[in-house]
C-alpha cells in the first residue's frame, strides 16, 4: 500500500469531520424538537405528524434539511478526488471552502441572520464547483 499524500490526508480528514458536522446537525435539530414536544414524542413513532412551532426549532430543521441536501455532492466529490489522485489544489481548496461555509453557515441559519447566510452559502457552493473542476478538467 502507497502511503498517503498529505493533501489527500486533509481531504479524508475533512471528509471524517464532515460526519461529525452531520451528526451536529442532527443532534441539534433533534434537542431542540424534543425541548418543545417531549421525551414522549421523541421516543414515540410521531404517527400524529407534530411538528415543532418555536422559530428557533424551525430554524434547525431548516438548516439540518439545507446541509442534507449538499452533504451528497460533497461526500461524491471528495471520494472522485481521493479515487483519482487529484487530492491538492482547487479540488482541496474547494473541500476546505465547503467545509468552512459550511460551519459558518449553521449559527448563522439559526441566528436568523439574512444575507451574509446567503454569501456563505453561495460561497460554500462556490467550493463544490472547484471540487467539480478539479475532477471534470
Amino acid at each position: 500500500m502507497e502511503p498517503v499524500s498529505a493533501s489527500a490526508s486533509l481531504l479524508v480528514t475533512l471528509l471524517a469531520w464532515s460526519v461529525v458536522l452531520l451528526v451536529a446537525h442532527v443532534l441539534v435539530q433533534g434537542m431542540m424538537a424534543t425541548k418543545e414536544l417531549g421525551t414522549e414524542w421523541n421516543a414515540g413513532p410521531r404517527d400524529d405528524n407534530k411538528q415543532p412551532a418555536s422559530k428557533l426549532a424551525g430554524r434547525a430543521e431548516r438548516a439540518s434539511s439545507n446541509f442534507r441536501e449538499t452533504y451528497p455532492a460533497f461526500v461524491a466529490l471528495a471520494a472522485g478526488l481521493l479515487f483519482t489522485g487529484e487530492t491538492s489544489g482547487l479540488g482541496l481548496t474547494g473541500a476546505v471552502v465547503w467545509f468552512v461555509g459550511r460551519i459558518v453557515y449553521y449559527p448563522l441559519y439559526l441566528a436568523g441572520i439574512p444575507y451574509i447566510r446567503s454569501l456563505v452559502w453561495t460561497g460554500a457552493m462556490g467550493g463544490l464547483g472547484l471540487m467539480f473542476l478539479a475532477l471534470a478538467f
